[in-house]
């Protein structure tokens, strides 16, 4: 990976590639999660939480049946070991359900049909079609290269029987590494039945090598969840430009523009629209409501039939109400916004409570912080707030009062009435902008 950071702490659709592991093991009811680890183990158990998890060391690192040898001890009393990988992580906890009831007592191991299966280990059957072993790549024979079956490397195997078979393992082979595939011929040897179900999809056995191959994982991934939307009803412009990080639910008749990204959790009502290029963290849009193009939404909730942007930017802790109208570069932070109220223009809008159906000024700004504490701002309903305002907080206009143009306010309004700020307009006649002094060149004959 060319990187200081663990592989498998790479992120795919925004978080680390063994944190999707981890989610399949846990969807499957694991008893317990035992991660093998070598370099950057600190890291990797920072990066996740759980009771459920412990950790075996594995230094130094002399192939997989090795790192199992590592983990033996740190086992449950589970009938069954289910081993998987931290840079595979598009398994699906059906798969994984299926992988378990093949094995039973014994052994089953997940493989695909790949049309270029070079890098992989090979199965092989006897005639019968019966499992008999598992070849790696650098060991076979060209005849066994030719083989389109090949091992994922996730199987399930009887935990008593991993005490006995793990020592037997060997390294005479042209990586010399102690490969957990050599169970399969202990197993057929020991008379253990092996099963071999494939993947349904070639994706879910992809692993991740180089930055390429995330690069393509990814791809790969965002495609699987923007098939399952589509088939949920979601109106994807061009599902190839569509970016889901966390996880995201859609009413009725949702469309989402291209080159939209969401984070988080994420729900959509029935009717809402999302704009192109637009990016939504951890929110909850109402139904009806349109998201104009390149707008960020982050830690909101969103009312019914709502207008967003374009440009426009809401932060965490902010509420807007039905019909609300958020315009062109307003911004928004820590806000409660009424029904039917709008800020159209070039607005800041910070640790706020903004009644119903105000109206808020182009240029408008709230001066919520004085540098060690934010304050808040109050806006009773029916407030006409101008144009180019700042509101000093703490400050609050009362219930349908109107505030001029230009007007700066650090004492409450009352309500009802106007609140300005005298201003007076001089005229100089014959009065002469400063100019710039003019620049000299020199030259040479």
């Amino acid at each position: 990976m060319n990187s200081d950071l663990p592989k498998v702490l790479h992120p795919l659709a925004g978080k680390p590639l063994i944190a999707h592991v981890v989610s399949a093991a846990r969807a499957i009811h694991a008893e317990q999660i035992c991660i093998v680890h070598g370099h950057g183990g600190d890291r990797v158990q920072a990066a996740l939480s759980g009771k459920d998890l412990v950790y075996a060391l594995q230094v130094p690192q002399q192939g997989t049946g090795h790192a199992l040898q590592q983990a033996l001890p740190r086992l449950s009393k589970a009938p069954v070991t289910l081993v998987l990988y931290g840079d595979v992580p598009l398994v699906r906890a059906a798969t994984l359900q299926a992988l378990l009831k093949a094995a039973g007592t014994g052994v089953a191991i997940l493989t695909a049909e790949l049309d270029d299966p070079a890098g992989y280990g090979r199965i092989l059957r006897d005639k019968a079609g019966r499992v008999t072993g598992i070849v790696e790549q650098k060991d076979a024979t060209a005849a066994q290269r030719r083989i389109g079956e090949i091992n994922s490397g996730i199987m399930a195997l009887p935990t008593a029987r991993l005490a006995k078979w793990l020592p037997q393992l060997k390294n005479k082979n042209a990586q010399k590494e102690y490969y957990l595939t050599d169970l399969i011929a202990l197993a057929v040897k020991d008379s253990v039945p092996v099963a071999a179900i494939k993947a349904d999809d070639a994706g879910e056995i992809q692993g991740v090598n180089s930055r390429a191959q995330l690069a393509q994982l990814e791809r790969t991934h965002q495609w699987q969840q923007a098939s399952q939307l589509l088939d949920a009803g979601v109106t994807l412009v061009d599902p190839l430009r569509f970016d889901l990080r966390g996880a995201l639910h859609c009413g009725r008749d949702v469309q989402i523009d291209v080159n939209c990204v969401f984070e988080g959790r994420i729900t959509l009502g029935d009717n809402v629209s999302i704009g192109a290029h637009c990016v939504l963290k951890d929110v909850t849009i109402g139904p009806g409501t349109r998201i104009e193009p390149f707008s960020h939404l982050d830690g909101a909730q969103i009312g019914a039939r709502c207008r967003i942007g374009p440009y426009a930017r809401i932060r965490p802790g902010t509420q807007l109400g039905a019909e609300v109208h958020v315009g062109n570069f307003v911004e928004i932070k820590a806000s409660d916004i009424g029904d039917g109220s709008k800020a159209n223009h070039l607005t800041y809008v910070g640790d706020a409570s903004v009644g119903r159906n105000v109206n808020i000024g182009a240029g408008t700004i709230t001066c919520n912080y004085d540098g060690a504490t934010k304050h808040r701002t109050v806006i009773e309903d029916d407030v006409h707030i101008g144009s180019d305002v700042q509101l000093v907080a703490p400050v609050r206009v009362a219930r349908g009062a109107t505030v001029g143009a230009g007007a700066t306010l650090w004492k409450d309004v009352p309500p009802g009435g106007l609140a300005i700020n005298p201003k007076t307009q001089e005229y100089r006649a014959g009065w002469q902008r400063p100019r710039k002094p003019v620049k000299r060149t020199t030259g040479r004959n």
